[in-house]
């Protein structure tokens, strides 16, 4: 192919634009044919300008597809292997990386996929080799596309380090919270995963095992319904990102709250006495270490992840796609009801049906 669709962020509004045909330039260099990307909350704030990106960039970094071609240096993969792309590049070299904490690698910023580098919402992409991870043929494009939503799902239930014995309050049931509330349950814990969306509710409850219970918050903020819980939670992710005050004022004594969700303007007061005397630890886990995205491969084929898709669009439909997800994109229409939980582009049908 000489030329591929592309979804380009211009003037703070995606618009389809036809780019040249990526090919490797580096020796390091793989172009990946992409078959599907999962549209992120990233995304969702980006086309809502609550999340800052790049003018001109390609949008997207939730996806997977086939080796096209490779630069001369490549020797772990090869044209038609099946890979997930990891977008979140580290430099290996800094600090960070240096003492094993890849995740917090002071190099990132400028080389986000999807947000400051060319994204996966096109035809293809050009990822360097160690970005590119195989995956086997079992797992479906339709399920290794959320793949790097569980990678982020895997670091904080790492950091949640829940006990056998704990209970599990999971706020926000969106694609993350679900995720989190599977993944919970796939290690037999004990959990409770509670959306205020009538949609997304039931969403969930069509998605998870029986074992976790999914309810619809009673008021605002967590808005915990009488009688869910016969004791207080010994661990709260709040996958909203703007829970934090009510979720410390139930967590147990002792517990753990996570806090998940970004929200890059949220704020919460906090009183340090109670936080101390009750030995609550609050943790922001932060971003996935590659460790943990190899790790979410793995697991990938353990768990129907395919089943948090509930929705999947051509490239092209893309107003439709944002629009499942609450976000119009006409001027000036603002948030809007989500009725989807994840939704996919699809950039090549052929293969998105593998």
């Amino acid at each position: 192919m000489t030329e591929i669709q592309a979804l380009v962020l211009t003037s703070g509004t995606p618009a389809l634009r036809s780019r040249p045909s990526p090919a490797p330039h580096h020796p390091d260099d793989v172009v990946v044919r992409v078959a599907a990307t999962g549209i992120c909350g990233t995304d969702r704030g980006i086309v809502l300008g609550e999340f800052p990106a790049l003018d001109g960039v390609v949008l997207g970094h939730e996806a997977a597809g086939v080796v096209q071609a490779v630069g001369t240096a490549v020797t772990e993969v090869s044209p038609g292997d099946r890979v997930v792309v990891n977008p979140t590049y580290t430099c290996g070299r800094c600090r960070p990386c240096r003492r094993g904490l890849a995740a917090h690698c002071t190099a990132k910023d400028g080389r986000e996929i999807g947000v400051d580098r060319d994204g996966t919402m096109a035809g293809a992409v050009v990822v360097p080799e160690r970005f590119a991870c195989p995956i086997p043929d079992t797992v479906s494009f339709r399920r290794a596309a959320v793949i790097e939503p569980l990678a982020c799902v895997l670091t904080n239930v790492e950091a949640a380090a829940p006990r056998p014995d704990d209970r599990v309050l999971v706020v926000g049931g969106g694609p993350i919270g679900t995720l989190c509330a599977l993944v919970f349950a796939h290690r037999g814990v004990r959990t409770v995963l509670l959306e205020r969306d009538a949609t997304r509710a039931a969403l969930a409850r069509g998605i998870l095992p029986d074992a976790v219970e999914v309810a619809t918050g009673s008021g605002p903020g967590i808005g915990l319904p009488a009688g869910l819980l016969p004791h207080r939670p010994d661990v709260v992710v709040d996958t909203t990102g703007v829970l934090l005050e009510e979720a410390l004022a139930l967590v147990a004594a002792a517990g753990t709250v996570v806090v998940m969700g970004e929200r890059e303007h949220a704020r919460a007061s906090v009183p340090l006495r109670p936080l101390v005397t009750s030995g609550v630890r609050v943790i922001g886990a932060g971003p996935y270490p590659p460790r943990l995205f190899e790790a979410a491969v793995d697991l990938a084929a353990d768990l129907p992840l395919e089943r948090i898709v509930t929705a999947a669009f051509p490239l092209a439909a893309y107003r439709e796609a944002f629009a499942a997800l609450g976000a119009p994109l006409e001027p000036g229409a603002g948030a809007g009801a989500y009725t989807a939980m994840k939704v996919l582009l699809v950039s090549d049908p052929e293969l998105a049906g593998r």
